[in-house]
């Protein structure tokens, strides 16, 4: 029995970051893997020359469009608001920022894909937005209301084990200097604590696809006065990589106390319940982006800058 898997997530890199290991290994499995993201990326940083002439948040779609080939995505969605930026207080260009965005509104966007898809599961982020970006406390309001309109059966929250990124933080600062921007302790507030933890999904046999993943994102390896993630995790050898990047978490909010899963489908009923509250799409609104029989193609004329993200064996 095959099941529809929407990935929700707020900007372009966030799906290689949290959930690219799960989205490689269900379209492996056979089922049908939709990614949407929130926002194109724009006000994310990258050097100015690995942009060429164009717009950053046209680049970070391109670069979304070839992670999703390499993780066997059948369709890319685009709900059109613009990032907030980290504070979410950044220009946009008279769009509303997805931070600021009325959450029934986009959860309408949303849900019109989910019922379109008759998706399975959702996945979105936990109640901190992982580490705080107001997009992805965003992504977190508006996912759990979309599922409720459109009668999803399944939503899990993409998260990391604190404790674990505690653990490693600390042992990380003990041989390398953080920026001073950088507090570890802010971080006994991010993402979820080991408890309330329901799905720990072994990623381990698709490092070379997630690393693809993370190539593909090639501007976010770049820009900044500091070791920017996507590159540093990109250069870290097989192994090691598999080690650091070989498991994501997720939190099943409605799952009884001490579930503990190994696979985001297990115990999935194969029939949807029926939906307690299911609103019309809005008037007249359809969510930009390519048909639902594949991913299209990046837009004319823009190539992700670097190498192809090639699932390619690890070095």
């Amino acid at each position: 029995m095959t099941h529809t898997c929407v990935f929700f997530h707020a900007h372009p890199d966030d799906e290689a970051l949290f959930t690219s290991g799960t989205m490689a290994l269900l379209a492996a499995e056979g089922h049908r893997v939709v990614l949407v993201v929130a926002t194109a990326g724009d006000q994310g940083l990258a050097a100015p020359d690995s942009l060429g002439d164009n717009a950053l948040g046209d680049v970070r779609m391109c670069e979304l469009h070839a992670s999703a080939r390499v993780l066997g995505c059948a369709r890319v969605e685009y709900l059109g608001y613009a990032d907030s930026g980290l504070d979410g207080a950044a220009a946009t260009d008279g769009r509303v920022a997805f931070a600021k965005a009325d959450v029934d509104e986009a959860a309408g966007r949303l849900a019109a894909i989910l019922r379109e898809e008759n998706a399975d599961l959702l996945t979105t982020y936990d109640p901190a937005g992982g580490y705080g970006h107001p997009d992805h406390v965003r992504v977190h309001h508006v996912g759990a209301r979309a599922a409720q309109l459109a009668g999803t059966p399944r939503v899990l929250e993409a998260t990391v084990d604190r404790h674990l990124l505690l653990r490693a933080l600390r042992l990380i600062g003990r041989v390398y200097r953080f920026p001073a921007e950088f507090d570890v302790d802010s971080f006994e507030r991010a993402f979820s604590a080991r408890e309330e933890i329901t799905h720990r999904i072994d990623v381990r046999r698709y490092a070379n696809a997630k690393r693809a993943s993370l190539t593909a994102h090639a501007t976010q390896a770049t820009g900044g006065d500091s070791v920017r993630t996507v590159a540093a995790l990109r250069r870290l050898p097989g192994p090691l990589f598999r080690l650091v990047l070989g498991t994501e978490w997720y939190v099943q909010r409605d799952a009884a106390p001490g579930t503990r899963l190994t696979h985001p489908l297990a115990g999935l009923a194969t029939t949807h319940p029926t939906p307690t509250e299911v609103a019309p799409a809005p008037r007249g609104l359809r969510p930009p982006g390519p048909t639902p029989t594949e991913v299209a193609p990046a837009p004319r004329g823009l190539r992700p800058p670097g190498p192809t993200p090639t699932a390619a064996a690890d070095r």
